[in-house]
């Protein structure tokens, strides 16, 4: 407090050039650093106007405006510092003025050495005290907003209760369960009974307070399944922690609950998560959506390519529901699933007595999809008659039935589709390319799983929904290693197998979080598998800029090895094993924690 004293800066006003001179002593032999002397109104504010002066020491008589004017002007433009004012003809009215525009005191001249140290000493510790009184304020409001912001964003809800189980404060999360009730308003909360938290929540949450209010222990990672009111089922996490004062006086319950359930990523600029059945935002799948609707809305016929698993009867139906022959039948028909020598009858119908075993007549897929659609899947496997009857359709919009002389005349749409290459099927002679070419009018070409790897979490979650529901289980979320493992896979069989995947790892998964061990082998230790010829390869996943040698080493370890070797490597120390495997230190805790990994 002494060394910030001295350093202060003193401003002497005074129109007598003998006492300026006489004060400036004073302080400087006193050991005051910085000392500035004026004469008048005018240069005191001139200096005032470049330095912030710690105390200013100030004559009431000056040339031109006086002192008192002086103390007016600087604290009209804000200057708060202390100000001593000294006359030679001291009076009531004077002492009035300067008391009223906030002077920090008034001495009658003449001033001798030890009053004007003694008061210039009290004039400085009282503003030193004040600024420091100012300081902590302005920093306990500072760390006071910083505390309510960060309670009021958490993700998760967060309420203090008192000894008598009625809510003291809330964050904006649990404000919003509250809103869900029909309760409006901060004011309305003060006492609230926890039970009015929505149901399922406050049951778990009013045994979790008495358990900690009976044995001042937390309570950890009660697991409570919700349902919202559009039936979508989430999965909470809650813990409850006792509250204590400074003087660890037990002051009530701090509960904290958490949403498990993985969020589906919010549509932002017509980025659409959904679309008539299919899931992902990727941008390939935002073209194909788009494409979709822009051809539905157009009756002619559509080719849609992909490979296996990639959601061609999805493509199909989606093409159905968005032309004007949504209210007609969709047929479908797998020329794949239908032997060779039924094929012709199965797709335009027979006569009865056509052939051997046809007792009745039967209308083919043509007939039956009349004023609708024709959805044609596998259609490189049709034999080349099968390939000239449906191009003759396709030309002329009649068939025949087998054992029929007249032509019946229809109005069908026919999509089609594939996972084989048709135009190598034409080069090679085993496709017609007249029928190619009617067929391929528009294509639709769907993207393998490993070109969307950007929408597997939202495909898993859409799964893990399904499956949940399915099997009766509890399952609230995948781990991050689950869903990374999910990421980096190849996905040969792509979104069929993606669900097979989760229906698997659904079964075997008996706990709250799908983990990396419920994984089939291979997705845990991905091997280099055969995919489509014409598939390009995904650019490899990052392995948070670990070091080449020891990246080489676990790229296709799992997350729990992963974390074991880089321990074993620097002898525990995980400080460094965190910086080995390019995460936080604290993750590397979690992480440990989670797997159950001893030091």
């Amino acid at each position: 407090m002494e060394k910030n004293l001295y350093s202060s800066k003193i401003l002497i006003v005074d129109d007598e050039e003998s006492i300026r001179q006489t004060f400036e002593i004073f302080l400087t032999s006193a050991g005051y650093q910085f000392v500035k002397t004026v004469a008048t109104f005018d240069e005191a504010m001139e200096t005032m106007a470049l330095i912030s002066y710690d105390l200013i020491i100030s004559d009431i008589v000056l040339i031109g405006p006086c002192g008192t004017d002086l103390l007016q002007k600087t604290r009209e433009s804000g200057v708060k510092c202390p100000v001593i004012m000294i006359t030679g003809f001291p009076n009531l009215e004077s002492a009035a003025k300067s008391v009223r525009h906030g002077a920090f005191d008034y001495i009658s001249k003449p001033v001798n050495k030890e009053t004007l140290l003694r008061f210039t000493r009290q004039a400085l510790q009282h503003w030193y005290l004040e600024n420091k009184a100012r300081h902590l304020q302005r920093e306990n409001e500072k760390y006071r907003r910083y505390l309510e912001t960060i309670f009021r964003s958490v993700s998760d809800a967060i309420i203090t209760v008192d000894a008598n189980m009625h809510i003291v404060q809330l964050n904006e999360t649990a404000e919003q369960w509250l809103r869900e009730k029909g309760i409006k308003g901060i004011s309305d909360l003060e006492h609230l009974p926890l039970e009015h938290l929505p149901l399922e929540v406050s049951f778990a949450c009013l045994d979790d307070v008495r358990n900690v209010l009976q044995h001042g222990s937390e309570v950890r990672k009660h697991l409570i399944e919700c349902h919202t009111p559009n039936n979508k089922t989430k999965m909470f996490s809650v813990n409850a922690s006792p509250l204590r004062g400074e003087d660890e006086e037990f002051q009530g319950v701090v509960i904290v609950a958490r949403d498990l359930t993985i969020d589906e990523p919010q549509e932002i600029n017509k980025i659409r998560n959904r679309f008539h059945g299919y899931v992902g935002p990727s941008p390939v799948m935002q073209e194909v959506y788009k494409l979709i609707e822009n051809i539905g809305k157009v009756d002619t016929a559509v080719l849609i390519t992909g490979e296996s698993g990639t959601g061609k009867e999805l493509a199909a139906e989606a093409l159905h529901a968005e032309s004007s022959r949504r209210d007609k039948p969709l047929i479908k028909m797998d020329c794949v699933s239908v032997a060779e020598n039924l094929l012709e009858s199965e797709l335009f119908g027979h006569r009865k007595g056509a052939f051997t075993g046809a007792d009745r007549d039967r209308p083919g897929r043509l007939l039956q999809a009349d004023g609708g659609t024709l959805f044609l899947d596998e259609i490189g496997d049709i034999s080349p008659r099968t390939q000239l009857l449906l191009l003759r359709f396709l030309q002329e919009k009649t068939f025949t039935p087998v054992g029929q002389d007249k032509p019946i005349q229809v109005d069908v749409r026919v999509i089609a589709a594939t996972n084989a290459d048709l135009q190598e099927m034409v080069k090679q002679g085993k496709f017609r390319e007249d029928l190619y070419y009617r067929l391929k009018v528009i294509e639709v070409k769907l993207p393998p799983l490993r070109e969307r790897t950007i929408g597997i979490p939202l495909l898993a979650k859409h799964f893990l929904e399904l499956f949940r529901k399915q099997l009766g289980k509890k399952i609230a979320t995948v781990s991050d290693q689950a869903l990374e493992c999910m990421s980096r896979y190849s996905w040969p069989g792509n979104v069929r197998e993606l669900r097979h995947v989760m229906e698997r790892a659904c079964v075997l998964c008996n706990g709250p979080v799908l983990l990396l061990k419920h994984l089939p082998e291979e997705l845990q230790r991905p091997i280099v598998r055969e995919v489509h010829p014409t598939a390009v390869s995904p650019p490899p996943i990052p392995q948070n800029n670990l070091p080449t040698a020891f990246a080489a080493n676990i790229h296709y370890l799992p997350e729990d090895m992963k974390i074991i070797k880089a321990l074993r490597q620097v002898n525990g120390n995980k400080a460094k094993a965190a910086k080995l495997l390019g995460v936080a230190r604290s993750t590397l805790y979690r992480q440990m924690q989670r797997y159950n990994i001893e030091d």
